[in-house]
């Protein structure tokens, strides 16, 4: 597929590129507000995720944003903005933290992997939407923060992505205290993968997402799906519900052809059924 079947404009608030590989870039462009999780770039988002979701062409995403913050979480003028409001807010607030958590749900119950990559400052929200994204990998320079405690505000909607991506203490520290952790503390705790430095970044998160995209869509998919489904059952839940799922599988032309490709030392021709 050729790179320009996708290409939005430069001026819009998420710029979105496809490669050949079907590798779908989507690069946060608000720079004067730190990338912030705006009501318009949540409704981009989402509006973007709904699209690739159907979208065959679109076989991984990655999600990246220009200038020094990767994304600052809410835009914290637009919410106080609300409070003239006769209601002080509220039907805002309730309708931005809303359209957060579809986002952040499209992620984890989108049929492509998600990939972050972050060179800048992932707080709040944004720290949200990393952890949200199944892989993220992360550049010295990137910062990660939950520091709502500083202002009145817990972070608790980032604290569902965080606290199920990182361990309970993990966690806690970051959401009790709201201090800053660098990008090597980040891939210490699970909220990244790896740090790449910063001038082989986009090349590393991009040969990932082509090592992926290679793969049969429908394992991926089917993959992804169990994963998150069996994470919150019991043991035994999770075994039943996983060889319910891998029975479904083989069942599929792709599990047959992947097979038989291995067994015949071949490259499989898949179909992504």
């Amino acid at each position: 597929m050729a790179s320009t079947e996708i290409v939005s404009d430069a001026q819009a608030i998420v710029m979105q590129e496809i490669d050949a590989n079907g590798v779908l870039r989507l690069t946060l462009n608000d720079e004067g507000k730190r990338n912030a999780l705006s009501e318009a770039m949540l409704g981009e988002l989402q509006n973007i995720l709904d699209q690739a979701a159907g979208n065959a062409a679109v076989r991984v995403i990655v999600i990246a944003a220009l200038g020094p913050a990767f994304c600052a979480g809410h835009d914290l003028k637009e919410m106080t903005a609300a409070r003239s409001n006769a209601d002080r807010g509220r039907a805002f607030f309730t309708r931005l933290m809303a359209s957060c958590a579809s986002v952040m749900q499209s992620i984890v119950n989108h049929p492509k992997p998600v990939i972050a990559e972050v060179e800048g400052v992932a707080t709040a929200a944004g720290c949200q939407l990393v952890a949200s994204c199944d892989l993220a990998y992360a550049a010295p320079t990137a910062k990660f923060a939950t520091p709502g405690v500083h202002i009145g505000l817990f972070c608790s909607t980032p604290m569902v992505a965080l606290s199920r991506n990182v361990a309970n203490k993990h966690a806690m520290e970051m959401l009790l205290t709201g201090d800053v952790i660098d990008a090597t503390a980040a891939a210490d705790k699970g909220l990244i993968n790896q740090v790449v430095e910063a001038d082989q970044l986009r090349e590393h998160s991009t040969a990932v997402a082509h090592k992926i995209a290679a793969k049969s869509s429908m394992t991926l998919a089917t993959g992804k799906r169990a994963f998150y489904h069996q994470r919150d059952m019991s043991l035994a839940d999770a075994y039943t519900y996983s060889a319910e799922v891998m029975v479904e599988n083989m069942l599929k032309r792709d599990a047959e052809e992947g097979i038989g490709a291995f067994i015949e030392k071949r490259p499989a021709r898949w179909q992504d059924k």
